[in-house]
Order: structure tokens, then C-alpha cells, then sequence
């Protein structure tokens, strides 16, 4: 870890998807920060349009935040955004998000993580930005049986087209690192939660439920683990990583022999805790928090999951000097805490 240099404040920041989970949290650290961002979202209605507006409604209070309502797979529209703005790093986290959604709906996902991702890409290239930052996903880890799940690992196995978009991204990030030196960093991210999160995800959706008293549905019949990660500690990394480029030849002899590394400037790494969580340990955990029992319907693992995901966050450490670490029983009563007070929910 030498040589980590800090964030520079006199950069522009440019954040795709930034009405969401992540991209929300991400530009008011910036902006936190003193940094000047652009954020870019097309406000979708995957799930609940009320959410990211209230989000972007903290992220228009302040100064040096401009926002830009398009969609990243329109073509035309990017070309201009990189042409009219000076932008000297991109954090592209738009996506279509969703494992399940993915097979009732694989269109959205080429379009905006396919399509979409190659119009960041050039219009990174054409400007010369200094750094690529990009959302990959611990779901490129696919039917791998190894625990934990190591950046060397073959991710060659993808067993949803959501993963597969994800390992597309990081093999287009690739080749543009290679051919035009342009620096690229994937985030492989393990489920990431806490305050403002997203409605489709397993922690909100029980916390909704459970106080609905309506039931939930427990995949895997609770036996499903996941490397639960909190959303400041991956903001925190993120703010780590985005001022440190990779560089060309770093780390390795070309052609590379370790998967991990390649001679271009191009790195991923896995965001997360290393201390998978068992479904029904979460469900204790959110009960608890809410003071009130959950109604459990059991099912199977379903289409396109996997019953374990967990993290080898080694290199993030080596390369950042930070590890994710907030413990899950803190970070659910977080979340619970904000899901009361943003719904209007007062405690038992």
C-alpha cells in the first residue's frame, strides 16, 4: 500500500445511475468532499421512482451537483455529454440491476449494461479521462464451489444474463485498457445494504413485509449465505480506489499468467466483508431490530441464484488500506432506523 494517493477535490466527477443506491451515497461523499459531480440517471421504473427522487432531491441542495435525466445506452446523448463537459473521472454504476429480473426481462439488461457500457467507454476514450471506475458484480463468480471467491478464480460460468453482463463489462474494460491505455477498475460488489437501499433487495423486502405482516419468502428453505457488505464501507472504498489508476504493466508480466493481473492498466477487485451471513441469521438479525416476528414461507434455491457468495478482499486491502468491516447487527439497525424514519414508522 504505497504511494495511495488521496482524492483530488479540484477534479469533476462524473456518476452514472446516480439516483441509485450506490450512486446516491457515492456523489454525497463527493460532494461532502468539496468535489464538483455530474450525475446522470434516467430514473427508470425498475422499482420505486419516489425513491430515487428523494435521493436526488438531497443531491440538488448542494452547489457543485448538476444533473443530467438520460440513459446511457442513447448513443447520442453521451457523445454530447462528454463533448460539452470537462470530466476527468467516470464512475459508471447504471445498470439494469437484478438477477431474477433478468430472465423475464433480458433486453434491458443488454441495452443498458451492454450498449450502455460501450458508450461510457468511448466517450471516456475520446475525452482522455483519467480513470474508468465501473460496477462489476460478485455474480461473475457464477457455480464457482471455491470459497472464498478470489479475483483469480475462473469466472468463465455465469449462471444468469445478469452475470453475464457483468463479466461482458469487465471484458470490454479490458480491451480498452489494453488498446488505448485508458485506466478501467471493476468493483465486483457482494450485496451491498444499509440506509436509502434498494426495494427489490432481500433486506428491504423482509423489513417491508414484516412489518405489513405479511409473509416472506426464504430461498434456499434459510440455508443461503451472503457476504453482506455496508454501504459505507463500500463508499469508503470506492473514495479509496477512484484517485489510484492502474497502470500500464503494473503488477505483472504481459501476456499476464495470473488471471488476476494483466499488463494493461485494468484491475478488479471484490468488495466486501469476508464474513458471509446465513439467510435465516438475517432474518433473526431484522427481527430483532424490528421487534416483531417474520411469517416464513420456505421455498427452493431459485433460477440463477448461488447458495453462497463470500469475498477475498485481500488486494483491496493491499492496494487501498481499507477493510470493509461494519459489523451486520450494526448495519441492519442502521437500515431500520432510516426505513422508519423515511416511511414515517414509528418503533414498538
Amino acid at each position: 500500500m504505497t504511494g495511495v494517493r488521496p482524492l483530488d477535490k479540484s477534479k469533476t466527477y462524473l456518476i452514472t445511475g446516480v439516483a441509485g443506491f450506490i450512486g446516491f451515497h457515492l456523489a454525497n461523499r463527493l460532494l461532502c468532499e468539496g468535489c464538483t459531480v455530474i450525475g446522470l440517471d434516467n430514473l427508470n421504473d425498475y422499482y420505486d421512482v419516489r425513491l430515487k427522487q428523494a435521493r436526488l432531491a438531497v443531491l440538488k441542495d448542494q452547489p457543485r451537483f448538476r444533473f443530467a435525466l438520460a440513459d446511457i445506452s442513447d448513443r447520442q446523448t453521451i457523445e454530447e455529454l462528454f463533448a460539452e463537459n470537462d470530466i476527468d473521472i467516470v464512475v459508471n454504476l447504471a445498470a439494469q440491476a437484478g438477477v431474477r429480473y433478468s430472465l423475464s426481462n433480458p433486453h434491458a439488461y443488454v441495452d443498458s449494461n451492454i450498449v450502455g457500457f460501450l458508450n461510457i467507454l468511448e466517450g471516456s476514450r475520446k475525452t482522455q479521462v483519467e480513470h474508468v471506475v465501473y460496477a462489476s458484480s460478485s455474480s461473475v463468480y457464477g457455480a464457482n464451489k471455491k470459497i472464498p471467491f478470489s479475483t483469480k478464480d475462473n469466472v468463465n460460468h455465469p449462471i444468469s444474463l445478469y452475470a453475464a453482463t457483468k463479466k461482458s463489462n469487465e471484458l470490454m474494460a479490458h480491451a480498452y485498457s489494453h488498446l488505448y491505455n485508458l485506466p478501467t477498475t471493476g468493483l465486483r460488489f457482494f450485496t451491498v445494504y444499509g440506509p436509502w437501499g434498494r426495494p427489490d433487495m432481500a433486506l428491504f423486502l423482509f423489513t417491508r413485509a414484516i412489518l405489513n405482516d405479511e409473509p416472506i419468502q426464504v430461498f434456499n428453505h434459510g440455508e443461503m449465505q451472503r457476504d453482506f457488505t455496508y454501504i459505507e464501507d463500500v463508499i469508503e472504498s470506492m473514495i479509496r480506489v477512484i484517485p489510484n489508476p492502474p497502470l500500464q504493466g503494473e503488477g505483472s508480466n504481459y501476456p499476464c499468467r495470473d488471471p488476476g493481473y494483466s499488463g494493461a492498466p485494468y484491475r478488479v477487485y471484490n468488495v466486501g466483508t469476508n464474513q458471509p451471513v446465513k439467510l435465516a441469521r438475517c432474518i433473526e438479525v431484522l427481527e430483532d431490530c424490528l421487534g416483531k416476528k417474520a411469517k416464513k414461507e420456505f421455498l427452493p434455491l431459485q433460477p440463477g441464484d448461488v447458495p453462497v457468495t463470500c469475498a477475498d478482499v485481500d488486494e483491496l486491502v493491499e492496494s487501498i488500506g481499507f477493510r470493509p468491516q461494519t459489523s451486520f447487527d450494526e448495519g441492519v439497525r442502521e437500515f431500520v432506523d432510516w426505513y422508519r424514519s423515511f416511511y414515517g414508522i414509528a418503533s414498538p
